[in-house]
């Protein structure tokens, strides 16, 4: 498996883990004031997200200048 497939396959699962982690602090404030670890434990998962999904969002640009540097060289 190649590094972007990694960063694929984790981006997937950090997905799974923020949505678990949102659901889990509606239900927490369902039931009342939930303690501070419930609302901000979607953050860890969602700042992962970001990292992992601007790296995506950048390969198609660093392959068109890899591509592009090769063939002028």
């Amino acid at each position: 498996m190649t590094w972007n497939n990694w960063v694929r396959q984790i981006h997937r699962w950090l997905s799974i883990a923020f949505t678990a982690t949102v659901i889990a602090n509606f239900v927490a404030m369902g039931w009342g004031e939930p303690p501070a670890w419930v609302v901000y434990s979607p953050l860890l998962p969602l700042f992962l997200l970001l990292f992992s999904g601007l790296y995506m969002f950048i390969l198609p640009y660093a392959a068109k200048r890899r591509s592009a540097r090769g063939a002028g060289g």
